[in-house]
This record gives structure tokens, sequence and C-alpha cells, in this order.
């Protein structure tokens, strides 16, 4: 008896997606619960799983089209239908990850080195550690038998996208072979900076994803509805560099979680919001909405884009409670398991393009929110302390706020405060 496959519930206010890749083809054997194929939404990425085991029957929806919650995606039938890949054994699993220093989770997860080749490779060489790819990623390179350290990677960094594991999964992405014999051969002319090496093309037009799309009409709805304004201030981050010296080691020790710099930026926010509440509220048509709760947004940045996890209730936590927190949005929005309710709720974002390397911006609102922090780089400079210049590791914050509901004397007054926590952070753990 065949059962049919349909698009699930996507979430609130998620009503459409778009078949982002199929992982089986008809007459391919499936089990329950198995993966069959990947939906991308103008939020996350979502797996359809099996609901029977048996045979793919059919496939009703090729790649790139959309459909909407409840379509027909396909059907599976009963028999064996094609013999499945030998499943491999499973990866070590990575041990959990923690906040980076200048900021937790925007930077992409470290990609172990591979081991050496020997000369004469063995008939069956050990599973190789898929841990740091793309799900999509792994699930090709697993189902092929690909060894992720010998595909040329095109993505940022060097990393796989599923395009590189397609390929050599088709025998067309690899890495060059050692050379059998010393005899030299010419190299090939370098192609010009602005040609493209495989057709000589020189644009190239890539249809915007659903995430892409949802985030340009987002950013663009910020401009169009808000009074956007900036503030800017600077804090000398020494103090707290030395703070996080001292007790590191023995934080890590006692939580588990790598004392990085966001809890404090977080903790300093909510010690600012409690007394600017404006900063932490929303419009809704002619009425503003104070919070009583701060749920916080941390602005990560994938290869797919930028993404806002939401870590909830931030005024109750600590800073081990947030480090912890903090690293486990960052791990989920690399791996591309961010769920719907990740992303929603909250109240007050910070963005961190120090870890870019940006010097200065102005981010732009996460409506309907009226406020976001923006931290940059930590640079020495020379400053003037007690009548004489002195080289300090400086930052500078940006708070962008909606002015329709934040005056400039309050914005001012928010960043002010989150400077002095920051400059003194005993006034953090006294609650001052």
């Amino acid at each position: 008896m065949s059962s049919e496959i349909r698009v699930p519930t996507l979430g609130e206010s998620v009503t459409a997606a778009t078949i982002a890749q199929w992982y089986k083809k008809p007459d391919d054997a499936v089990a329950m619960d198995e993966p069959l194929c990947e939906l991308e939404t103008d939020k996350v990425t979502i797996e359809v799983p099996a609901q029977s085991a048996g045979v793919l029957a059919e496939v009703t929806v090729a790649e790139g089209e959309t459909v909407e919650v409840g379509a027909l995606l396909g059907s599976i039938g009963e028999g064996d239908g094609a013999q499945a890949p030998a499943p491999q054994a499973a990866a070590p699993k990575a041990a959990p990850e923690t906040a980076p220093e200048t900021a937790p989770i925007a930077e992409a997860a470290p990609i172990a080195e591979a081991a050496p080749i020997a000369e004469a490779a063995p008939a069956v060489s050990a599973p190789a550690d898929t841990s740091a790819l793309s799900p999509a990623v792994r699930r090709i390179v697993e189902e092929h038998g690909l060894d992720p350290s010998q595909i040329s990677g095109s993505g940022k960094g060097g990393r796989l996208t599923k395009e590189d594991a397609l390929a050599a999964a088709s025998g067309t992405n690899a890495a060059p072979p050692a050379a059998s014999s010393p005899t030299s051969v010419p190299a090939a002319p370098m192609p010009s900076p602005i040609s493209n090496p495989d057709n000589g093309a020189r644009e190239e037009r890539v249809k915007m994803t659903r995430l892409r799309k949802t985030i340009a009409a987002r950013l663009k709805e910020s401009q169009n509805t808000a009074a956007q304004l900036t503030t800017f201030n600077e804090v000398d981050m020494g103090a707290l560099m030395q703070l996080r010296r001292e007790y590191k080691d023995l934080f890590e020790q006692k939580y588990g979680a790598r004392l990085g710099f966001m809890s404090f930026f977080a903790r300093a926010c909510v010690t600012a919001l409690r007394e600017i509440p404006a900063v932490n509220a929303e419009i809704a048509d002619d009425e503003i909405i104070y919070k009583n709760y701060i749920n916080m947004g941390v602005a990560v940045g994938t290869e797919k884009g930028l993404v806002v996890p939401v870590i909830r209730d931030v005024q109750n936590m600590g800073l081990a409670d947030i480090e912890l927190a903090v690293a486990e949005m960052g791990r989920k929005a690399r791996d591309g398991k961010l769920a719907i309710e990740d992303l929603q709720g909250g109240t007050f974002t910070m963005s961190n393009g120090g870890v870019y390397g940006s010097l200065m911006s102005t981010p732009i609102l996460n409506m309907p929110q009226s406020g976001i922090l923006g931290m940059h780089k930590i640079q020495d400079r020379p400053i003037v302390v007690d009548g004489e210049v002195v080289v300090r590791p400086m930052m500078y914050l940006a708070l962008s706020y909606d002015h329709r509901i934040v005056d400039g004397k309050e914005a001012v007054t928010f960043l002010v405060r989150v400077k002095e926590c920051l400059e003194n952070p005993e006034r953090m753990l006294l609650d001052i």
C-alpha cells in the first residue's frame, strides 16, 4: 500500500517552501523516518522524512519549484527498490563548541585537518569526519562514500557546498591526484581575474533563494517603516579583558563553557534595557508595547544568509547560561538545525561585525524591534586618561534605534550605561 509524501506544517506565518534538493530518486529504497528531500523556507531549512518504509514510487515536484503546506511531493510504494548505499560508521561526535573571544556565533566552525594519505592506500579507508559539513553536503558525502578532504570547496573560506559534493559524486570535482612521475608539465596560463574559468562568461545570473529574498524584503521594510537613527560611543575593553584572562580557566572548569565577551555584552544590555525600557518596546498600530522580559536576538552570518536566533528571558540568566545558549544557537545555525521558534519573539538584537574586522557600522533594525546594538573590532588606540596619552584596547559601539519610540536622550543614556557596565564589570555583578 502506497503512502503520500506531503509538505509538513512549516511554522507560524510560513505557508510555502522551495524544493532545495531530493535525496532520493524514483525506485530508490527508503527506510522509515529517512529524510527524502530538503525544503527551504524564508526562515529555515527543513528535511521531509519518510512516513513508511518501501520504495520511492514517484516524485511530483522537481527541485527548485515552490510548494505550499500540504502539497503532494510524491509517494512511497511497497518493495525493496534499488539497493541503498551501505551505511557508514558514524563520525566521531564533535566536542561542544563555545563562544569565541570577541563574538560568539558568527564565526565558521573550525574544520579538522585531513590526515596525510599513505602512498599505498588500503582498499577501504576510515570514514572521514563530516561533523563540520552542512546537513545537505554531509548526506551527499555519506551516501556516495566521498572523502571531503579530496573535494575542492568553492564556498566561503573553502567550505564545501552542495554543488561541490554533487560534482564530486558525478566524478567532475575531485582534488588533483599526486603526480606519478617526475616529468614536469608546463603550467597552464592563469585566467584573467574577471573571467570565468568554465565558460569565459563575464557575468552569472543566480536565482535568489527564499531566505535571501526575505532578508532583502525585511531590511527594506525596516528602512521604509522606522525612523532609524544611530548613535555611537566607544568603550575601553581593558578591564573586561583582564577579568576574562584572570578567570576564564576557572569559569570553564566550573561551568563547562568558555568565558567570552558576548555574555558580558548581553548582561550590560539587560542593565541598560531595564533603565530605558523604550529600547525594548515596539509599536503596534497606535500603541507602544513595553516588554517586561528580554528576548535577545544574536545576528549570525551563515553560508545561506543572515539569521537571528533568539535567546529567551536573558534577564533571568547568568553569564554561564548565556555563554552556553550562545554556543548552542551558533552550532544550530551553522548546521542548518534552527527551528522556526528559534527565530521568533526577539525584543532586542546584538550584531557583532567585529568578528569580520568591521571597525564601525550602522546596523539596521530587526523589525518590529526598536533597538539593535552593533559591536565592532577591538583595536589598540591612543586615548587621554588623567591628562596622559595611553594606548588602550578600544571598541566602537553603535545603537540604531527607532526614533518614533526612543528619544535621542534615551538612546545616548542606553549606550552610556552599556559602556559603564563593560568598563566596570563589577557593576554587572552588583546589578547597579
